[in-house]
């Protein structure tokens, strides 16, 4: 394949119209919305209509025709501005409507693919559980056969897009039987919001993505017809790990928005900011922390690029994924803290928006997989594990 990722007309047209909303829409609105923890329904809509939603979909579903390289350009013009507006995009698409899309009956697709792609509704992953962690394995929540329905019991936590007013369903993986050896089938079923017996906590309490809606969920004795079944029988635990290869290349992309966003922030602080009569963009010291900043985003964003570009044209890419999101949130880490020491004192307030990044950077070194959950992909992929 070849190694030119610069982009073809199309793709750097999207750039641009998202490039402009994230500063013209978004900038102006989300730093209040922020510090009140509250979710951003309008910038939503305004990203439903743009078709954001629907980008890698096709449009017989609403979508617009578009690829994962389209959905991650977009991802990291967002993520410049602001992660609580990029990672609902990402979960929505990449979490809520790809497993859809992927796995799902034609029905299940006419059903729910177009209020997905247009942003009328959210949809939600629920995989990870309070006692399980990186172990997606670990699932212990049910789902029970009885009559024409599934049975589901169970708990998830950390989910993402979970509890919002226009969440419309949940994918849950549940254990629906036992293999031979012992071991847990895993299923993925659909569970519509409102069904009786499903639970939504209060949103938690978190350091950062403070508009970004993700909460605890609980099922008791949730009942959804079997035809609510996603893909084949016990084919569940195969399924999220492929749809955790792709969300591992665009959360790569939200975290090369953030890292390149504190470049951004940055220079401009510093050719803005007097010390001793001068700007401290003219100490060199600045200006090696601000090259090894726009260095580290730029390596980012050949990774999760290739990454795509491997996806898009039907290559192997469960490595390169990894490698993207290992690295790229790692550049976002490393940015963020020294965006911050840039600023000085005023990185320190919250009415800066490197303040913002640094509250947002961690997490992407921990959800969709750590960087310890990287490393041990890495590591297989070059021949060593199980």
């Amino acid at each position: 394949m070849s190694l030119d990722h610069r982009l073809s007309p199309e793709h750097e047209e999207l750039r641009r119209t998202v490039e402009a909303f994230a500063h013209d829409v978004v900038a102006p609105k989300i730093g209040d919305l922020y510090e009140r923890h509250e979710f951003p329904y309008e910038i939503v809509r305004e990203m439903g209509a743009m078709g954001l939603f629907g980008l890698p979909f096709p449009e017989e579903f609403g979508g617009m025709g578009g690829d994962y390289l389209a959905l991650g350009i977009a991802l990291e013009e967002l993520a410049r501005v602001d992660s609580s507006v990029a990672i609902t995009l990402e979960a929505g698409v990449s979490l809520g409507a790809m497993p859809l899309y992927l796995f799902g009956t034609e029905e299940q697709k006419q059903q729910w693919l177009p209020k997905l792609c247009s942003g009328e509704m959210l949809g939600a992953f629920g995989l990870t559980e309070p006692g399980a962690g990186s172990d997606a394995g670990g699932t212990r929540t049910t789902a029970v056969k009885d009559g024409d329905e599934w049975v589901i019991n169970g708990s998830k936590c950390f989910i993402t897009n979970s509890g919002t007013d226009i969440t419309g369903l949940v994918t849950v993986t549940a254990v629906t039987g036992r293999k031979a050896d012992g071991r847990p089938e895993i299923s993925s079923i659909i569970v519509p919001s409102g069904t009786p017996g499903f639970t939504v906590a209060a949103p938690y309490s978190k350091v950062g993505w403070n508009s970004s809606d993700t909460r605890e969920l609980a099922f008791d004795n949730v009942r959804v017809p079997l035809a609510n079944l996603v893909g084949a029988e016990g084919r569940g635990y195969a399924q999220f790990l492929r749809i955790l290869d792709e969300g591992r290349i665009a959360i790569a992309a939200l975290a090369t928005g953030l890292a390149q966003g504190c470049v951004d922030e940055s220079v401009k602080y510093a050719k803005e900011r007097q010390a001793f009569g001068r700007p401290i963009g003219d100490n060199q010291s600045i200006q090696f922390k601000l090259a090894d900043m726009e260095m580290r985003a730029h390596m980012a964003r050949l990774g999760w690029r290739d990454a795509a570009s491997r996806l898009v044209h039907g290559e192997p890419f469960k490595k390169e994924a990894a490698l993207a999101k290992l690295y790229s949130s790692t550049v976002a880490v490393d940015n963020a803290r020294e965006a911050t020491q840039i600023h000085g004192g005023y990185g320190f307030m919250n009415e800066y928006p490197v303040a913002r990044m640094w509250r947002d950077s961690k997490i992407l070194e921990i959800g969709e997989g750590t960087s310890e959950v990287q490393r041990m992909l890495i590591a297989r992929e070059l021949g060593f594990g199980a």
